[in-house]
């Protein structure tokens, strides 16, 4: 017998129909409890130290389209930050913050559950740190 005949006669399921496989029930089983482990954030405090430094890898981007991050401080898992320079009066500041530094932030740094932008933040560098005794990193 030729190969093509050989395979002419194998059966396989037609289109809309169920084959009864060894081993495969169609009947649903019991449902398998889940328990979700709490995430880092919520192990324990902000570390400070991974804060400054995951900051710190951010400021040169921002810094390259003419603004800045000043940390104002963080409590209970949320960071308080101003955008300024040109970021200060960009529209775009808050896509920034959330879709970017705040994703950042939660995957570096422990403790991060929320990045919140200052309502009264100051439009240059040095507002933001003359006023506010705030004193940035040197570069």
């Amino acid at each position: 017998m030729s190969e093509a005949n050989s395979r002419s006669n194998v059966s396989s399921p037609k289109l809309g129909t169920t084959a009864h496989q060894p081993g495969f029930s169609n009947e649903m089983s019991e449902a398998t409890p889940v328990t979700i482990a709490p995430s880092a954030t919520e192990l324990g405090p902000i570390d400070e130290a991974k804060l400054d430094e995951a900051l710190n890898y951010i400021r040169p981007a921002v810094q390259a389209d003419g603004g800045d991050i000043v940390l104002l401080g963080s409590d209970d898992g949320i960071v308080d930050l101003q955008m300024v320079g040109a970021c200060g009066g960009c529209p775009l500041s808050m896509m920034t913050l959330k879709a970017g530094i705040e994703r950042i932030l939660m995957d570096r740094v422990p403790g991060v559950k929320e990045v919140r932008a200052s309502a009264d933040a100051p439009g240059t560098l040095e507002e933001a740190t003359s006023s506010s005794g705030i004193t940035l990193p040197t570069l």
